[in-house]
């Protein structure tokens, strides 16, 4: 059995936005007592993470370890077409990852205690994002 459903995220920004509760609401809406949840992301300038979600402070000190290793800006960077903030994005992409695989247990995401599912924007502007969540079992 195979389930998937398309989401749009809005983000505000480079920063986090909490997707956990619509990846649990697909799954429950598969049906699917057992088996996998994938969560792709279709783009090169934001990623997907499970974070934890307890404390906001480990979300920011995860943005502010990655300022300092990708700086805005860097004259080492070629592709700049839309702004200071855009190599930057990729490298930060390829760092992180682009797909989360969640297993599924008693119909709902087997995660952790502490863990959220969060789209991790890279650019400083808004924008708005596409991700598939999917479920087979």
């Amino acid at each position: 059995m195979y389930h998937a459903k398309q989401l749009t995220v809005s983000t505000q920004g480079r920063g986090f936005t909490d997707i956990t509760r619509d990846v649990r609401e697909v799954v429950e809406h598969s049906g699917l007592e057992q088996g996998l949840c994938t969560v792709f992301l279709h783009h090169t300038s934001a990623s997907l993470v499970l974070s934890e979600n307890a404390d906001p402070d480990v979300r920011r000190d995860l943005e502010a370890f990655f300022a300092r290793m990708v700086k805005d800006g860097d004259p080492l960077f070629v592709h700049d077409a839309e702004g200071p903030d855009d190599m930057p994005a990729h490298v930060r992409t390829v760092l992180t990852q682009s797909s989360l695989s969640i297993p599924v247990k008693n119909g709902a995401p087997d995660l952790g205690t502490w863990q959220g599912v969060y789209v991790w924007e890279h650019r400083t502007s808004p924008h708005r994002r596409r991700v598939t969540v999917s479920v087979v079992g």
